[in-house]
């Protein structure tokens, strides 16, 4: 491990993270289970790119099968991707039909903006102080993670991230302040660009109808809801999309991660008016967007998502897991958070946050064989977030695992 280390370092260059103070050497995937080189086998509560299991054979078999037929690009015809958004759309309310495949979600977020941009004629845009959308540089003037160099440019305005008891009238009136500062400053509003259970922002337990007063606020100022739907998508929160159960209606939402089972593909879907004003404002292409090969690993991760029921699974696994997670005991848990199988808890110490208990547990668990992460504005809260098929036996190893850390960290 320490010369592959040593090479990684030496190719990859300084800041290039990689989870766990004794990481872990992967080679091999199944279902919900990893493999590291010395054969240790580990369940996967952390991942959610491989949504329907990792190396699923019916997606890895539509995969090897297009490779070895055709690969090309979307300027010449092809029946994948009109299958693949055909399908996707018919999920999909609100007038949202049209859609524009691309590989990343950075990607169908940047896209996102410009058709927010194209529709209104506006560059202002608003997010959270505690959130990431990607690594474009547009997309990058969202994200926290890091400050842009120059700081935040102006036509950016980020407004403060809902906690778990935050007033959903107080959080519109930040972003009805930061809509008024992006018009006096003569930048207009575009949009506001949200994940529908704001998971970067640490999962709070907010309610559907929380946005309500804000969406009234965007759409009075002229903007355009623009959802992030790449962690809660798919049917992850017990619904195929994070905005159904939230009770939203965006004019705007992209997909990524697990809409292909690691394969990398991303979409940005609007309404035929948005797609439109984009088409117009915009000359884009995408030579591997919707390819044939990634069409397919799309296809075939829908076939497994609808025959097997895995959106209904995930509400089921997601309200066992949540019972599971509320009969942990321990001093530093404050709080459990969850929706659909994603979920975790908030831990503190005298009313701070414990991050470094945090990530003591989080190291713990991987040694155990469960790899679980962290979240939040102080990554003291514990993350979970499965493959869709992960079973009630499955999560309870996990939760009992993480009871057992918990009980040496007492």
């Amino acid at each position: 491990m320490t010369d592959l280390l040593a090479r990684r370092a030496a190719r990859l260059g300084p800041n290039v993270p990689t989870f766990y103070d004794r990481p872990v050497h992967l080679v091999r995937g199944e279902g919900v289970w990893l493999w590291d080189d010395a054969g240790k086998r580990y369940l996967d509560c952390y991942n959610n790119v491989p949504h329907v299991g990792h190396c699923h054979p019916h997606v890895v078999g539509a995969i090897a099968r297009q490779a070895g037929t055709l690969n090309t690009h979307t300027r010449y015809l092809h029946e994948g991707i009109l299958d693949a958004l055909d399908r996707i759309t018919a999920t999909l309310s609100h007038g949202l039909t049209q859609g524009i495949m691309v590989c990343t979600g950075s990607e169908a977020n940047d896209i996102a903006l410009r058709m927010a941009q194209a529709v209104t004629g506006a560059t202002g845009v608003i997010a959270t102080d505690n959130t990431y959308h990607g690594n474009t540089t547009a997309t990058a003037q969202l994200s926290t993670r890091r400050p842009p160099i120059g700081g935040y440019p102006p036509h950016v305005r980020l407004v403060p991230a809902p906690e778990s008891d935050t007033d959903p009238e107080d959080f519109a009136a930040h972003v009805r302040r930061a809509i008024a500062e992006l018009q006096a400053a003569g930048f207009g509003f575009s949009g506001m660009m949200l994940c529908p259970v704001f998971a970067n922002e640490g999962l709070p337990n907010i309610a559907p109808g929380f946005l309500d007063p804000t969406v009234e606020a965007i759409r009075a100022a002229g903007g355009l809801v623009l959802c992030d739907e790449v962690q809660p998508g798919f049917g992850r929160c017990g619904q195929w999309w994070g905005h159904d159960w939230l009770g939203i209606a965006p004019d705007v939402v992209t997909l990524g991660k697990p809409m292909a089972n690691g394969h990398p593909v991303a979409a940005t879907v609007a309404s035929e008016k948005v797609m439109s004003a984009f088409r117009t404002a915009f000359g884009y292409f995408n030579t591997f967007g919707g390819n044939p090969v990634s069409a397919a690993a799309v296809n075939a991760t829908l076939d497994v998502i609808e025959s097997d029921g895995l959106v209904a699974h995930a509400a089921a696994m997601g309200h066992h897991a949540r019972q599971r997670m509320q009969a942990l005991s321990h001093p530093a848990i404050t709080e459990i958070r969850g929706n659909g199988l994603f979920f975790g808890a908030v831990l503190e110490d005298n009313g701070q946050p414990a991050t470094d208990l945090a990530a003591r547990i989080v190291e713990d668990m991987k040694d155990r064989g469960v790899l679980i992460g962290r979240i939040g504005r102080h990554m003291n809260i514990l993350k979970m977030r499965p493959p869709l098929p992960i079973t009630a036996e499955q999560i309870d190893l996990a939760t009992d695992t993480l009871a057992q850390v918990l009980a040496d960290h007492a």
